[in-house]
């Protein structure tokens, strides 16, 4: 008992420790985003006011390095980022008071706010901004921002990759990949016959924003990927399984490839097999290096049903089946769909080598590629 109690404590304090330091790392986040505005600012009225330019800004960062040795973070790349940074989200910021000027002499005093000391300013969501943002933006790096900067404009389209990136912990290299995968735009969009396979609401919710309608598998290395078949495809997403997964979305755990079912002493095989701890279901994905033809649902049908009846745990949810193919026809698709009652989606993939030219300057190359993947 005395060991049991003290193993529980080991476990409470230590959750106690990475929460504090979570909250830490999250307020020293803050701050620097808030350095950064204020600076972006500072820079930015100078400009406007006292023409600035690329060479004031340029001796800017050297005499500061002169009066802070080893200062990282302000080259002249980085103070225009601020700048930039600041004018692109002011309009959904206000430099508010510090908790220490909202004492009760200062509360509702107009005239007190104004003359906030900058040094104890607090960068605030301004009300037009405030329901969509929350804490997510205070929770991605200055780098997250840079990259959302340059590479998004739409600010629905900013508001969903700040939120998504803050909910999902996605570093740099993974921001960047959805950006170009065009995760906004291509998630839910699956289709799909999930509406009538899947009863429960808030389970087939979840299933219509875990799956997308094109995935980007930029790592596959293939010299053509209009000729490459199944069996090539599939073995470049086995050696490199964790990029696929970065792919396909979070909480996928991959399971195996080419999974053996024996049914009647007959045996087939699932090209790949993840479980989804969101969704509690296992998830197969079969590959076609063509169009989708409406037999294949026929196939994946079969696989669902062995898959529920011989693997499925009692607790899991049904199994969805995901066909992965180089093109389809929407319409083909509804119609394939119509008298099936397992829930599977049909979506498209596309390789680096189809990428459009304003992508391929986010992504390694394929020499650079090669050298990733080992």
């Amino acid at each position: 008992m005395l060991l049991k109690n003290y193993k529980i404590a080991i476990k409470e304090l230590k959750a106690m420790i990475l929460e504090s330091r979570y909250r830490a790392a999250a307020l020293a986040n803050r701050e620097l985003l808030m350095l950064y505005f204020s600076v972006g600012k500072y820079i930015s009225e100078k400009a406007s006011n006292e023409s600035w330019g690329a060479k004031v800004i340029q001796q800017l960062s050297v005499d500061l390095q002169n009066e802070l040795p080893g200062l990282r973070g302000f080259s002249s790349t980085n103070l225009k980022r601020m700048r930039w940074f600041y004018e692109e989200w002011a309009p959904y910021f206000i430099i508010g008071p510090s908790p220490t000027d909202q004492l009760p002499s200062s509360v509702n005093s107009r005239k007190n706010k104004q003359k906030t000391n900058p040094k104890n300013a607090v960068l605030v969501i301004g009300p037009s901004a405030t329901d969509q943002l929350g804490d997510s933006f205070f929770l991605l790096s200055f780098t997250h921002h840079s990259v959302l900067l340059s590479a998004v404009k739409p600010l629905a389209e900013r508001l969903f990759y700040i939120n998504q990136s803050a909910k999902n912990y996605w570093s740099v290299d993974n921001l960047e990949h959805q950006i170009a995968s065009k995760l906004f735009k291509k998630q839910g969009k699956l289709p799909n016959n999930f509406s009538k396979a899947i009863s429960n609401d808030a389970l087939r919710e979840k299933a219509l924003q875990t799956f997308k309608d094109e995935y980007l598998l930029d790592f596959i290395n293939i010299e053509n990927p209009d000729t490459a078949d199944e069996k090539e495809i599939e073995n470049e997403v086995v050696r490199s399984i964790r990029k696929f997964i970065l792919s396909i979305g979070t909480d996928f755990a991959f399971i195996g490839n080419q999974y053996r079912l024996e049914v009647e002493d007959e045996e087939y095989f699932v090209d790949l097999l993840f479980y989804n701890r969101r969704l509690q279901s296992l998830v197969a994905f079969e590959l076609k290096k063509g169009k989708f033809k409406s037999e294949y649902l026929g196939k994946m049908n079969f696989y669902l049903s062995a898959l529920d009846e011989m693997v499925k745990q009692p607790h899991e949810n049904p199994s969805i089946g995901i066909i992965l193919c180089k093109s389809k026809t929407d319409k083909v698709v509804e119609f394939s769909f119509r008298d099936f009652s397992k829930a599977m989606g049909v979506a498209t993939y596309k390789t680096s080598k189809e990428l459009p030219a304003k992508y391929k300057g986010i992504l390694p190359d394929a020499k650079t590629l090669k050298k990733l993947l080992g």
